[in-house]
């Protein structure tokens, strides 16, 4: 069956790309139940919490020609906070060179992921944007969930700059990938992943997550297309069940130690029987991403982090690389 033709189950959070991927594992019963417990319309008192004492959190939003974008903000802690449980407060300056700022206007949805890299703890919330100042915004809580810790690999951070001064280097566009962004991807261990659905009722949702292996687990095949596997999670199917019904996605990689983050968006196809996800230790499923615009930006995260002693996700060591399989 289409995603698209499946009408959303009345009471459940999932939409129709999420439960077809629950389906396909026999999970779409027991998921349904969790998801009714799980998945609220507000921030519980512990994320409350959790987000004002975070350097940065990732984003991701669409803009006016239905674009995904994923990109990392950062401000002194305190820049979060949530004046009540059903709004977070963030305080942020416009970036007219972050391609995803032109899907953060008053109205718009937008998807957020608060991640803690030396704790390896994390939130994932979307809702509305609420914009009466250009020093930042409200989001309305539409879904807030914890998510686990798996794949996580820590880091510690500390600020390079002032977090709200802008990058003093300009950034670059292009339609494909050079080799330096070639280089960025395949030596990557973490990036993290925009996409969206527009929902039966007519409301648009917009999710955005972190995704984790050894470095090596992005393959960048010769067409500039990227291969991507698809390890074991909650069986949420968030970032999947969104590209199963609308396939625009955005993805950000982070240079960890000089802040350049690279962002692309594009088409993914989620890929269920393909004969390599057997090739691949850990694998259940893989999905491809062709890059239809990159913009890679110099020093755009103020932000520098330094990898923890043994600060290896033991998930992630349980996985492979793309060289071995």
């Amino acid at each position: 069956m289409n995603a698209q033709d499946e009408q959303r189950v009345p009471g459940s959070p999932w939409h129709a790309g999420e439960i077809e991927l629950q389906r396909s594992i026999g999970a779409a019963e027991r998921m349904d139940e969790i998801g009714r417990r799980v998945v609220r319309d507000h921030l519980i008192e512990q994320h409350r919490l959790f987000y004002p004492q975070l350097p940065f959190a990732v984003f991701g939003a669409v803009d006016a020609n239905g674009d995904a974008w994923a990109t990392l903000r950062a401000g002194a802690p305190g820049f979060l906070a949530a004046p009540d449980a059903h709004r977070l407060r963030v305080r942020l300056p416009r970036d007219a060179s972050d391609p995803a700022d032109a899907g953060m206007n008053d109205g718009d949805a937008i998807g957020m992921l608060g991640i803690e890299l030396h704790t390896r703890r994390r939130n994932r919330m979307n809702g509305t944007i609420r914009r009466e100042r250009d020093d930042g915004f409200d989001v309305g809580v539409v879904q807030s969930y914890g998510n686990c810790p798996q794949y996580i690999q820590r880091r510690e951070f500390g600020f390079a700059r002032d977090p709200f001064a802008p990058s003093p280097l300009p950034a670059r566009t292009s339609d494909g990938l050079d080799d330096a962004a070639r280089t960025t991807i395949a030596h990557a261990d973490t990036f993290f992943v925009a996409s969206y659905v527009d929902r039966e009722n007519g409301e648009r949702q917009v999710d955005v997550s972190h995704r984790g292996g050894r470095p090596g687990f992005v393959r960048v095949d010769d067409d500039g297309t990227l291969t991507i596997p698809d390890f074991a999670g909650n069986r949420f199917f968030n970032t999947l069940g969104n590209l199963v019904a609308n396939p625009r996605a955005g993805l950000v990689f982070v240079d960890f130690e000089t802040g350049d983050l690279l962002q692309l968006t594009g088409d993914a196809r989620v890929l269920l029987d393909a004969p390599e996800i057997a090739t691949f230790r850990g694998a259940e499923r893989l999905w491809r991403f062709t890059p239809r615009r990159v913009v890679h930006r110099p020093e755009a995260l103020p932000l520098r982090f330094a990898f923890e002693p043994e600060g290896w996700s033991p998930q992630s060591l349980a996985t492979g690389e793309w060289p071995a399989a």
